[in-house]
């Protein structure tokens, strides 16, 4: 039986709105030991991903006195600056702000071996599983690890 994105996929999907503030998706990144979110509008449809690293992007665009100013900022002692925790409060970006789109996302009957190629061609670590626009799941590379872990079929359906 083949093995599909239905049966690898984790169907407990953390997921937030355009306008989350990057400070709330941080916190749930962070809180549910995951490093990205589908995001979702109103109707729950699916308008872009944000990853940790789609957060750090704005820190890699700053110029090397901006970055100083972080560094020592961040540098202050072993409790966060103050100045580091006044401007993450203050930072107004929304999720739609930082996002990946377009989103590339599977069906539930897309078979293990095409979402390792999809993977590995778009450099994406993980893809939502969408039905009807929906996300009602999400497959990342460890579920594929798991899956080969737990099934020597698996391995011979990925090569």
């Amino acid at each position: 039986m083949p093995i599909d994105a239905a049966s690898l996929m984790t169907t407990e999907v953390v997921s937030v709105a355009p306008d989350d503030t990057v400070a709330k998706v941080a916190r749930l990144l962070a809180d549910n030991h995951i490093s990205a979110v589908p995001v979702c509008d109103a109707d729950g449809k699916l308008v872009g991903m944000l990853s940790e690293g789609d957060l750090m992007r704005p820190f890699a665009s700053e110029t090397a006195t901006r970055r100083a100013w972080w560094l020592r900022t961040l540098a202050e002692g072993t409790d966060l600056a103050p100045e580091f925790l006044k401007y993450v409060r203050e930072d107004q970006r929304r999720a739609r702000d930082l996002m990946s789109t377009p989103v590339v996302s599977v069906t539930e009957g897309v078979s293990a071996r095409e979402i390792a190629d999809i993977m590995i061609r778009s450099r994406i670590k993980r893809v939502p599983v969408v039905r009807d626009g929906k996300v009602i799941g999400v497959v990342s590379r460890a579920d594929l690890v798991r899956a080969i872990a737990h099934s020597p079929d698996a391995m011979s359906e990925l090569l």
